[in-house]
């Protein structure tokens, strides 16, 4: 058996790790033969219910599952990480600007990175889930100076999933049969998911999206508008957020950063700009298409981009600058 890693869940008595907690546990995440030490962190109040969750992993009786440890501290938490699963976030009430909302969340991620730098191993690998994803895992990075920033990306690919599946839907196929999807930019409703070089496997032959589909305005309208808004429909009709769906990518991701994407495909990952072919400007926190060897991400590079494609993922990523420089303010006074 291998060495147990550490992996820090945060926000850990909320719904998303209700469902997450369990995959991490039984190896669906890290795989079969690797065993865990999970530390769940919450705030000071949720720790009567954390304590249940706690008793929950207990009596999973998970063979996989080394130790548990349930803290309301970031120096027990962030203690020699190997993977930080940050989905702990201050969640947007109503009549709350977005800006009120970013400076809150500042001061969390300010906090978790500045514990990241000083506990954790300069090998953890940042998963940042808690909205808004992209600026909280920016906020994170710049707190954590001295961890590889390639090290830290956000989910978007809940979005990716929703992406495959509306596709899948549309062709009566299955999510399987779809890859390559694209969402580029920020985990907001001004993300753009692109098909231009999604694939679909039709009758055992792999046939472009938009050949499959042949139905360019669904595509370019009703096709987009639902991945973006899908969280807000399942909150609608649910009464509660997309936890189940959220927790699936959360695994999904993670599992891809430790054992890397199948060939010929790609997915996508909320990373730090620097150096993207895309014209996306540097330092930002964008989602792009990736592929992952050896826990190393790199982006997919020469996909031709059309002029629609194009003035989706600049709207997207000047959005994401807006929201740096208002999150920075506060960094600079938090």
């Amino acid at each position: 058996m291998p060495e147990p890693i550490r992996v820090l869940v945060t926000g850990a008595a909320g719904q998303i790790a209700y469902s997450l907690l369990y995959s991490i546990g039984n190896g669906s995440v890290f795989g079969n033969d690797q065993p865990i030490i999970l530390v769940l962190l919450d705030i000071t109040p949720m720790m009567g219910v954390l304590d249940g969750v706690l008793m929950e992993l207990q009596d999973c009786a998970l063979p996989l599952l080394k130790d548990v440890i349930a803290t309301d501290k970031e120096e027990v938490a962030f203690k020699d990480l190997d993977v930080a699963v940050l989905v702990g976030s201050m969640p947007r009430r109503e009549g709350m600007e977005r800006k009120d909302l970013l400076k809150a969340n500042v001061k969390i991620f300010k906090s978790q990175g500045a514990a990241l730098e000083q506990y954790a191993k300069k090998s953890v690998k940042v998963i940042v889930v808690g909205n808004p994803a992209n600026t909280n895992c920016l906020t994170a990075s710049k707190s954590a100076p001295s961890i590889p920033k390639e090290n830290f990306s956000c989910l978007t690919r809940l979005d990716h999933n929703r992406a495959k599946s509306q596709i899948a839907l549309k062709l009566g196929v299955t999510a399987d049969d779809v890859k390559n999807v694209i969402i580029w930019g920020n985990h907001s409703s001004t993300q753009y998911p692109d098909v231009n070089h999604a694939k679909v496997k039709l009758q055992g032959k792999e046939v472009g999206v938009y050949e499959a589909v042949k139905d360019d305005s669904w595509l370019k309208g009703d096709f987009i508008m639902t991945v973006q808004q899908r969280g807000a429909a399942v909150i609608k009709a649910r009464k509660l957020s997309s936890a189940m769906s959220a927790a699936k990518a959360i695994a999904d991701h993670i599992r891809n950063i430790w054992f890397g994407t199948p060939e010929g495909e790609f997915v996508s990952m909320g990373v730090i700009s620097d150096g993207n072919s895309y014209g996306i400007p540097d330092d930002l926190l964008y989602s792009f298409p990736v592929v992952i060897k050896n826990k190393t991400w790199k982006f997919v590079e020469g996909l031709p981009i059309n002029d629609f494609s194009r003035e989706k993922m600049d709207l997207t990523a000047k959005e994401l600058a807006e929201e740096k420089e208002t999150a920075f303010e506060f960094l600079s006074s938090a």
